[in-house]
């Protein structure tokens, strides 16, 4: 197979991954209404099985935060990190057009858009986004990117990054740690607001600040120990 192939399954498996991801995490507020821990646990396995089956294809990224965190520390090209995030969104948008349909409600897609909690301006919310997405890059880039990661394990780990993430501070910004997983339901529900920076900035700010912690102090290390090329 061809490499310009190759390239196009991995930008497939990205809209592949992210939808079903989506789905299954947007499904779960849908019906589960206010139980945290069903909708937590629903995001996080969603996602271990994901990252499990498709990280050989692409990587396993299905979200913008982790493909920025990824070009940031060097571990893929910019051009290739733009295509990845253009299939998240095209992901996000096709299932959350798609929970519309087979919930037959227009606020079933609507409540899966993340909202600010009482008392959370958008300075403190995109604080708790930078925070929780940090955890989730560092779970990124110990179980799957740093040579010393324990691969076996990343799909588990980033499942439950993601769910500890949620149960952290869902009630308070809706814990997406995603900007795709805000864009989805948003645009399709029209309910973009002047709060819409807090899962834009929050989440690429706390990606930023671990892929750069990791790209001049750990993959250093990490490469002189096991003999790696960056």
């Amino acid at each position: 197979m061809s490499a310009s192939a190759w390239r196009w399954n991995a930008i497939v498996a990205e809209v592949f991954g992210t939808f079903l991801f989506f789905f299954i995490g947007m499904a779960s507020v849908a019906s589960a209404g206010v139980d945290r821990t069903m909708i937590a646990f629903a995001h996080g396995l969603a996602l271990a099985v994901m990252v499990s089956a498709l990280g050989a294809v692409s990587g396993g990224h299905f979200n913008p935060a982790v493909t920025m965190g990824l070009w940031l520390a060097s571990r893929m090209s910019g051009r290739r990190a733009l295509a990845y995030v253009i299939a998240q969104l095209i992901g996000a948008l096709a299932a959350a057009a798609l929970i519309g349909y087979v919930f037959n409600s227009p606020e079933a897609v609507k409540e899966n858009v993340p909202t600010l909690g009482q008392g959370v301006d958008v300075l403190r919310g995109s604080i708790l986004e930078a925070v929780a997405t940090a955890g989730l890059l560092v779970a990124v880039f110990g179980t799957a990117v740093d040579p010393r990661a324990p691969r076996t394990i990343a799909g588990l780990g980033i499942g439950f990054a993601v769910a500890a993430g949620i149960l952290a501070i869902g009630p308070v910004t809706g814990g997406a740690m995603n900007p795709a997983r805000w864009f989805g339901p948003a645009v399709v529900s029209g309910t973009i607001t002047t709060d819409s920076i807090v899962w834009i900035a929050g989440p690429l700010v706390g990606a930023a600040v671990v892929a750069v912690i990791w790209r001049l102090l750990f993959l250093p290390e990490a490469d002189a120990q096991t003999g790696a090329d960056v």
